[in-house]
């Protein structure tokens, strides 16, 4: 099989989702990333790179490039792109580029605007829909490292970005295939579901990393955005007084119709794996649920009842089971005869 269809769940032949003890439920699965930091292992070294951004505001975007020992044949690059607050260090982007070095992919670890190590090097801030971001630092990559094409992952946010970016561009972009990991595709709906009392506890983490995030980036933060990010009080108060005003939208209403990734499924012309727990607290199932995966060919959706966000820790204590998912579903693509 070539990169012009996607494998079908068949090619792929995923075991069920099972989890593993101690991390029973959604909650469990989602907090284990936070419990139990997974860093990249030693032995592959990393290479910076710093991408700048053509679009007049002097922006870079920081890149971490890891190398495999062995260079599987074929092997494209894979760029993974982190979830809301994270950044290169992320413990789901590590954990998925040590997965993806040991089965001889070189990995770009992108760190968004204002995000990580791109902080320092950015007047203005990632949101949920800036595509734009990923089409110049892909622009921007050293073609020595694109001998074999690219793939992308992305989590979370981060996701819902690569999810929207297909969509808009179809087959017009140089990604080959593409994965997202829980993304929030109906932005309003995660808004609304961080709002229950339940989540009180992972909305207040995030809120606290999403203001140090604006607060400490290169910006110039007028006072009325500074007033903003200190009485914010959820992430829904965050985007309707500074994300959507600061990028040119109506309130958050507007940013998360205009910018929510269900709204451009239906646009992606390339190999794109989508896995999403129906268990994950953050992101509600009924965008998945309710779209008609069918209408689109391209797409493969993996929706299992339990994992969590970003969680899925199963049997293989080595690899989270959505990176063993994405080994095959790469491999499905890039390593026939």
């Amino acid at each position: 099989m070539d990169d012009t269809g996607p494998p079908t769940l068949a090619d792929l032949a995923p075991a069920p989702f099972v989890p593993r003890a101690p991390w029973w439920g959604g909650d469990l699965q989602t907090m284990r990333n936070y419990l139990l930091r997974d860093r990249l292992p030693p032995g592959h070294e990393t290479e910076r790179l710093i991408l700048p951004l053509g679009d007049g505001s002097g922006d870079q975007l920081a890149a971490a490039l890891n190398r495999p020992v062995r260079l599987r044949p074929r092997a494209p690059l894979v760029i993974l792109i982190h979830g809301l607050s994270g950044s290169e260090q992320s413990c789901n982007v590590q954990r998925s580029a040590t997965s993806l070095l040991e089965l001889g992919y070189p990995v770009l670890r992108l760190n968004l605007r204002g995000a990580g190590p791109s902080r320092p090097l950015s007047r203005y801030q990632y949101h949920a829909g800036r595509t734009a971001d990923l089409d110049m630092a892909l622009a921007a990559l050293p073609r020595d490292i694109l001998a074999n094409g690219v793939a992308a992952v992305g989590f979370s946010l981060g996701g819902n970005m690569l999810l929207k970016f297909l969509g808009e561009r179809g087959a017009a972009q140089p990604i080959r295939a593409a994965v997202s990991v829980s993304a929030p595709i109906d932005l309003a709906a995660c808004a609304r579901r961080m709002l229950r009392w339940r989540n009180f506890a992972y909305q207040a983490y995030l809120l606290r990393d999403m203001r140090i995030e604006a607060l400490t980036s290169a910006s110039e933060l007028t006072a009325r955005e500074k007033t903003a990010l200190r009485e914010t009080r959820s992430i829904w108060d965050f985007d309707h007084n500074f994300t959507a005003p600061r990028n040119g939208f109506a309130g958050a209403e507007d940013y998360y119709a205009k910018n929510g990734a269900q709204a451009f499924l239906d646009g992606i012309k390339v190999p794109t794996l989508v896995i999403h727990a129906q268990d994950d607290p953050w992101v509600p199932p009924g965008a998945y649920l309710g779209y008609d995966w069918k209408r689109n060919a391209a797409i493969v959706p993996l929706l299992p009842e339990r994992g969590g966000h970003v969680g899925f820790h199963g049997s293989d204590r080595q690899a989270s089971w959505h990176d063993v998912t994405i080994a095959r579903f790469f491999d499905a693509l890039f390593n026939r005869p």
